[in-house]
């Protein structure tokens, strides 16, 4: 059951949309240009190195696109099938730790929340990373020590030290609360390490010997560190920027997480010390996030498989004890974070008026299956309550690639503004495209272009006597001083993109 619900929501017109902007083009491209130079070790976008990312994830799209071949599919394979090897592993884990029944619970919730279904569905390193750290984190649970260190290495291949940073954190404050020292002994850490470091080292060897200290000042010191301690998005300045990532993005498994999390530092069983370390792992992930002072909506995603399995025993448990009070406070929970999906929707229905009918639509399911809810939940029939939230989340996953997101996809990918590009350009004059639109361009014209870095650039630029051709947003061409716009015909615009040619004046 898990498999077919997990397949459904992950690969189910996978391919449908085309990549969206601006992370999902940037990994593509790079496994692209990994192929075109036959270079698996240093990544490469527009032809030249690139030090974001540890190749994990280009390797993984590399080999999709050798096998189905170069486009959105191939691109996002990988993350959806481990996305589906997450969900496998939580049940997997959750079976062993407690009963069947709260695995495959747990392993459904993983399935069907909000963020971890959107991001199994897209060309991006969060699953991977996340898939990692989950099978290292697990294994130390299940006193596997070898594959926490193979788990741990593997998740600094795919994103850096974050890898090994959490994991350390992770288990040493578990240790700390449980006083359970002689863990160290059993972990045989001396033979784990040399194990870690045949894994995770040889790349960033490889990379030091080929580019010395760019790759580590790049690598390291900005794309680690500067990003922790300085914002790269006006956002990262807000602490709370998380909690309504966490209670939209766990929808709609939202409503049982406090409760779970609570119960689980309540209880005194023998599950005490498994329960601790899952609430230890979540907490830990949203604080450390919540510290850093870059934020994305998808940094914490590695707290979701914890959550999982709380939720998963948490209900399991409620279920066997028939503990009918839970229902309720949680159908209660569940009306207040379907209110605030349901409220944006009809703001975007409003405001878009292609997401018009979809938006309502989606709204309406919604609606409906918060009614089953509390129906279900006034009856007491638990496995109903749970049923109704996976299937509700089941079509609202197909629902999301099918009619909502193809609405707005021009707005976020470049795939149909290359098409109109392609219809004016003359082959031989310069191109300018501004840095938010330069991947998804790149990948799909197979031209670099030149990056605009603001709007000054555009404007010097376009008082240049030489024929070019500007890709910019839309609002860039409005902010254009009169003249300028007079010097300057626009070919093309969509959505909040404008395609912009400036012809030579003086022709010899």
């Amino acid at each position: 059951m898990l498999l077919c619900v997990a397949s459904v929501v992950t690969l189910a017109y996978l391919g449908h949309l085309p990549l969206l902007d601006p992370d999902e083009p940037v990994y593509a491209e790079t496994a692209r240009e990994m192929l075109q130079f036959q270079d698996f070790i240093s990544p490469r976008i527009y032809g030249e190195f690139w030090y974001d990312k540890p190749p994990m994830y280009y390797w993984l799209v590399a080999v999709a696109f050798k096998i189905w071949g170069i486009g959105e599919f191939a691109a996002r394979l990988p993350s959806a099938l481990l996305a589906i090897g997450g969900s496998v592993v939580v049940y997997l884990s959750g079976r062993e730790l407690f009963t069947e029944r709260a695995g495959l619970l747990a392993g459904l919730v993983l399935t069907t929340s909000l963020e971890y279904f959107y991001l199994g569905k897209a060309a991006v390193t969060d699953i991977t990373l996340t898939f990692f750290l989950t099978l290292a984190l697990l294994a130390y649970l299940h006193n596997r020590y070898d594959l926490l260190f193979i788990g741990a290495a593997l998740a600094v291949v795919t994103k850096g030290p974050i890898g090994i940073i959490f994991c350390a954190a992770i288990i040493g404050l578990h240790v700390i609360v449980t006083k359970n020292w002689a863990v160290f002994k059993s972990m045989k850490i001396l033979r784990g390490t040399m194990l870690f470091l045949m894994i995770a080292l040889p790349w960033y060897v490889l990379m030091y010997q080929y580019h010395g200290m760019a790759f580590i000042e790049t690598f390291l010191g900005f794309h680690n560190v500067a990003r922790f301690l300085k914002p790269e998005h006006p956002s990262g300045t807000l602490w709370y920027y998380y909690v309504p990532v966490l209670i939209v993005g766990f929808f709609p498994w939202t409503a049982f997480m406090l409760q779970a999390c609570k119960a689980a530092l309540r209880q005194r069983s023998a599950d005490w010390n498994r329960l601790v370390f899952l609430v230890i792992w979540a907490v830990t992930v949203f604080v450390f996030f919540s510290m850093a002072q870059t934020k994305l909506v998808s940094y914490i995603l590695p707290m979701y498989p914890p959550l999982a399995l709380l939720v998963g025993w948490y209900f399991d448990k409620a279920w066997s004890e028939k503990q009918f009070s839970m229902l309720k406070w949680s159908a209660a929970m569940l009306t207040v974070v379907a209110v605030i999906l349901e409220a944006g929707l009809f703001y975007l229905a409003n405001t878009m008026p292609e997401l018009y009918v979809p938006g309502m639509v989606a709204a309406t399911v919604l609606i409906a299956a918060n009614a089953f809810v509390w129906w279900f939940s006034l009856r007491q029939d638990f496995r109903s309550v749970f049923t109704v939230n996976v299937v509700a989340m089941l079509f609202f996953s197909i629902y999301l690639v099918v009619q909502l997101l193809p609405a707005i996809a021009p707005a976020y990918s470049m795939k149909s503004f290359v098409e109109d590009f392609n219809q004016h350009y003359d082959g031989h004059s310069q191109v300018y495209i501004a840095k938010f639109y330069r991947p998804g361009f790149m990948f799909y014209s197979g031209m670099p272009g030149n990056e605009l870095m603001d709007d000054d650039a555009v404007k010097t630029l376009l008082v240049k006597d030489e024929a070019a051709f500007f890709i910019v947003k839309a609002q860039t061409y409005k902010n254009l001083p009169a003249q300028l716009q007079n010097d300057i015909i626009v070919l093309t615009a969509s959505e909040d993109k404008a395609l912009l040619y400036r012809k030579r004046q003086n022709l010899m």
